[in-house]
C-alpha cells in the first residue's frame, strides 16, 4: 500500500505540473496561482518553475505562526512540480493555431484534474497553499468562502498587474476543475487511501462525527482546496469524500 501511495503521490504531482505547462504554452489563460507565478516570474531572474517553488516555500513559512504541520506531501509538493513544470516548458513548443490552443487547455484542465486526484489520493499531506488557507479558517474563525476567494483574487490580480495571463482558460479552469475532480474520484476509491467510502445520505468528513458535512466543513478539516471546489460546484451528496489530511 505504501508503493502504491508513493506512486500516485508523485505521479500526481510530475503530471500536474507538465499540466500546468500545458495550459501556459496554451496561452489562452491560467488559474490564479499560476497567473501570479508567471506574473513574478517575468520580472525575476527565475524560470515560472522555480518561481512556483520558491513561493511554496514562502507560503510553508506562514504556516509556522498557522500551527500547520507538513507532510512528505507538502514538501515533494514545492520541489517536484517546480521541476516538472519547468522540463514541461522546455519539450513543448509555443502554440499559435487557436484551435490547437483551445485543445491544450481543455486537456490541460483535464489532466490537472486526473493529478489532483492522485496527490489527494494518496493522502499524505496538503500543498503549501491549500494549507495556508486550511490555517487562516482555523486561526480566524472566518468562512472557507471569504477566505479561499481572498487569497484566490489576491494573487489573481497581483499576477495579473505583474504581466500574468488572464483569459478564457482562468474562467475554464474555475468553472470545470471541480466537477471534473468529482467525476474521477470514484476511479480511486478503494485503491488509495485520501478518498472513504461513506453512506450517500449522512456524508461526514473523516473522523467527524457523523453529521452532514458542508463544503467548508471538509475544507477547514484541510481537504485540498480543489476537491473542496468539487463540492462547491456539485452541491450534493457524494458517494466519496475526502480523507483528513
Amino acid at each position: 500500500m505504501l508503493f502504491r501511495r508513493l506512486a500516485a503521490l508523485y505521479s500526481g504531482l510530475w503530471l500536474y505540473g507538465f499540466s500546468m505547462a500545458v495550459m501556459v504554452r496554451a496561452g489562452l489563460g491560467l488559474d490564479p496561482w499560476d497567473v501570479f507565478h508567471q506574473g513574478i516570474a517575468g520580472h525575476v531572474p527565475l524560470s515560472f518553475g522555480a518561481v512556483t517553488a520558491v513561493t511554496g516555500v514562502v507560503v510553508l513559512l506562514a504556516w509556522i505562526p498557522l500551527r500547520q504541520r507538513p507532510g512528505l506531501g507538502t514538501v515533494s509538493n514545492v520541489v517536484v512540480i517546480g521541476i516538472s513544470v519547468d522540463i514541461g516548458l522546455w519539450l513543448l513548443p509555443q502554440w499559435h493555431e487557436l484551435p490547437v490552443r483551445l485543445g491544450a487547455m481543455l486537456v490541460a484542465v483535464v489532466l490537472n484534474a486526473a493529478a489532483t486526484v492522485l496527490y489527494i489520493g494518496a493522502g499524505m499531506g496538503p500543498g503549501p497553499r491549500d494549507g495556508l488557507m486550511t490555517g487562516l479558517v482555523r486561526r480566524t474563525g472566518l468562512s472557507v468562502r471569504l477566505i479561499r476567494t481572498g487569497i484566490e483574487v489576491t494573487v489573481l490580480s497581483v499576477g495579473w498587474i505583474l504581466g500574468g495571463s488572464v483569459g478564457i482558460g482562468t474562467v475554464v479552469y474555475a468553472l470545470g476543475i471541480g466537477p471534473l475532480i468529482q467525476l474521477m474520484i470514484p476511479s480511486v476509491h478503494g485503491r488509495l487511501p485520501g478518498f472513504r467510502a461513506e453512506d450517500p445520505a449522512e456524508p461526514v468528513a473523516a473522523g467527524a462525527d457523523p453529521a452532514p458535512a458542508s463544503a467548508d466543513a471538509q475544507l477547514a478539516a484541510g481537504a485540498d482546496s480543489s476537491v473542496a471546489s468539487a463540492a462547491f460546484h456539485s452541491r450534493k451528496p457524494s458517494s466519496v469524500r475526502p480523507r483528513r489530511q
